[in-house]
C-alpha cells in the first residue's frame, strides 16, 4: 500500500515573499496600510507585491490617489535593505509615467531618493539612480534635480561609482545640463568627463563625449574644455571603433571649435586628418558631425589652406543620401572655398 507523502513546500502559485492582494479596488489601499506596518515582514511582503502590481500602467494613477508615493518616500529611510531596494524600484516604475514624475515633484521625493546614492548596497544605489535619471528626462524633473543641488554630488559620484551606475549618472547629467550648465561647470564636471574619455567601456566614452558637448554649449564651457586638455583626448577618439564614440567626439569638437581658441587648439592637435577620414564613415551622424567640425576649422586661415586639398572628397557628399549630411557638406564646401 502506497504511503502519502506530506510536502512542506508551498504550491507553485504561492510566493511566501509577497503578501496576497485584496480583490479589485481594495488591493492598493490594503498595500498602502501594510507599507506602514510596524512588522518588518509585512512591509517586505507589501513592497514586493506593490512592485509587481505597479508594472501594470493602469494601477499607477490609483496608487498615487491612495497615497502610495508618500508611503514609499517614508520607506526610503527604512533600516531593512530589501525594503529600501524595492521602494526605489517602485518609485522608478512610477517615474516612468507622466503623472508619476509630477508626483515626484509634488511630494518632494527627489532629495530622499538622492540620499540613497550613499547606500552600502549596490542595487539600492542603482535603483535610486534609475529613478532620478527617469525624472531628469523631462524639463521640470531636470529643473527639480538642479534645484535640489544634486549636480555636484552626481559629478563626484562619477569618480567612485561602479560602471553600471556611471552610465545612469552620465544620462542624468546630460538632461540636467539642458536646463543649467553653470552648476556642472562649478563642480569641475569638464575635468571628470575628460578623464572618462579614456575608459575601457565604449558606452561610457560615448556618453562622456556627449556630456562634454552639452557642457561646451556656453562660452565658459568651451574655454574650460581647452583649459583641461579635452580637445586632444577628443581627437584621439575620432579613431575609436565605436560609431557612437566617434559621432559624439566629432560633435564635441564641432561645438568647442566655434571659438578661435578652440579652433587653434584642435589644429595643434592635428584634428583635420581624422575628421577628413570620417567624412566617408558609414554612420550618417559621424559624417554630419565631422563635416560641421571641419567647417569650423576652415574658418581659420591655416585650416582652410589644409582643407582646400581635401575639398573634392567633401564635394562627393553634396549628393549624400542623408539630407542633413548633404547640407553639412554644402556649407563646408562654401566656407572652405570662400575668398576674401
Amino acid at each position: 500500500m502506497a504511503l502519502t507523502v506530506i510536502s512542506a513546500k508551498y504550491p507553485p502559485h504561492i510566493d511566501p515573499s509577497k503578501t496576497p492582494l485584496a480583490y479589485g479596488d481594495r488591493a492598493l489601499p490594503r498595500l498602502n496600510r501594510e507599507l506602514k506596518d510596524a512588522n518588518l515582514l509585512t512591509r517586505q511582503r507589501a513592497v514586493m507585491s506593490l512592485c509587481d502590481h505597479l508594472h501594470d500602467p493602469e494601477h499607477i494613477a490609483e496608487a498615487l490617489n491612495v497615497g502610495i508615493a508618500e508611503s514609499l518616500k517614508n520607506l526610503l529611510t527604512d533600516t531593512d535593505t530589501t525594503v529600501r531596494q524595492k521602494s526605489t524600484e517602485c518609485l522608478f516604475v512610477i517615474g516612468c509615467h507622466a503623472i508619476g514624475r509630477d508626483a515626484f515633484l509634488e511630494h518632494n521625493i527627489i532629495p530622499p531618493v538622492a540620499k540613497l546614492f550613499d547606500d552600502k548596497i549596490d542595487i539600492a544605489r542603482k535603483n535610486a539612480h534609475k529613478a532620478i535619471e527617469m525624472i531628469s528626462e523631462t524639463p521640470p524633473g531636470a529643473e527639480g534635480i538642479v534645484q535640489a543641488d544634486l549636480i555636484g554630488t552626481l559629478v563626484n559620484k562619477l569618480k567612485t561609482e561602479v560602471e553600471e551606475i556611471k552610465l545612469l549618472i552620465l544620462d542624468t547629467l546630460h538632461f540636467c545640463m539642458r536646463v543649467d550648465t553653470g552648476k556642472a561647470l562649478k563642480a569641475d564636471a569638464m575635468t571628470v568627463f575628460t578623464s572618462l574619455l579614456k575608459h575601457n567601456d565604449p558606452a561610457i566614452r560615448a556618453k562622456a563625449a556627449r556630456d562634454i558637448m552639452d557642457l561646451s554649449a556656453p562660452l565658459e564651457g568651451k574655454n574650460k574644455a581647452v583649459e583641461v586638455g579635452c580637445v586632444a583626448e577628443l581627437v584621439k577618439l575620432l579613431a575609436d571603433s565605436s560609431p557612437d564614440v566617434k559621432a559624439n567626439a566629432a560633435g564635441a569638437l564641432m561645438i568647442i571649435t566655434i571659438t578661435t581658441k578652440g579652433k587653434y587648439t584642435a589644429l595643434e592637435s592635428t584634428a583635420i586628418p581624422p575628421l577628413v577620414t570620417l567624412v566617408d564613415d558609414p554612420t550618417s551622424e559621424v559624417r554630419a558631425n565631422s563635416l560641421k567640425a571641419l567647417t569650423c576649422l576652415s574658418e581659420a586661415p591655416e585650416g582652410r589652406k589644409t582643407l582646400l586639398e581635401h575639398v573634392d572628397k567633401i564635394k562627393v557628399h553634396l549628393n549624400d543620401e542623408i539630407p542633413a549630411v548633404a547640407r553639412a557638406a554644402q556649407i563646408a564646401v562654401r566656407v572652405i572655398e570662400w575668398k576674401p
